[in-house]
């Protein structure tokens, strides 16, 4: 069994509320064990025999199920969070910038996320193939480049972003189920 992280995006924004016992409820239907789910931001841990991809197709296809909106999650095995969490150079808490962390299920996704940032000079780094760390200032994160990018319709079923805090919070859950 594989510990895996599960980012649901769009989970409490624009309309769609799910509340995370709800959403437990219909993961503990699958072929899963050891769900947790953390925040109210559609972050879960937990483990499963089937591949990422599998398990990433069982829960979309579950929580539109479930609840009937376009779900899209990304799945990330807790040895591959791990790693990128621990090479992220930004801090998770600093008094002028928030940490953010952007996945993707498509690295060429995030190599056109990473030109945006690069020309309107953001500070970023690639911390996987599909994982990109950025800052923005505090109390312009909705103006940032990156967050008005990946708000984007066509960046909907591909991306999810979360601040390094809960990444953090996510890959300390993830380890416990590891160990």
């Amino acid at each position: 069994m594989t510990a895996y992280a599960v980012f649901l995006r769009g989970v409490n924004v624009g309309g769609i509320n799910l509340k995370m016992a709800e959403v437990k409820a219909t993961l503990v239907q699958l072929p899963v064990t050891d769900v947790s789910t953390l925040l109210a931001s559609g972050n879960a841990v937990l483990r499963s025999s089937l591949s990422a991809d599998e398990l990433k197709e069982a829960i979309q296809d579950a929580l539109r199920a479930r609840f009937g909106y376009d779900a899209w999650v990304i799945v990330i095995p807790a040895d591959d969070l791990d790693a990128m969490v621990s090479t992220c150079p930004f801090p998770p808490d600093d008094a002028s910038t928030h940490t953010y962390v952007t996945l993707a299920t498509d690295s060429t996704v995030l190599d056109e996320l990473w030109d945006l940032a690069e020309r309107a000079g953001t500070e970023h780094v690639r911390l996987s193939p599909t994982a990109t760390a950025w800052l923005a200032p505090v109390g312009g994160t909705l103006d940032s480049t990156m967050s008005k990018a990946t708000a984007k319709s066509k960046f909907k079923a591909t991306t999810t972003t979360r601040n390094l805090r809960t990444m953090l919070k996510v890959q300390a859950a993830a380890q416990r189920l590891g160990q």
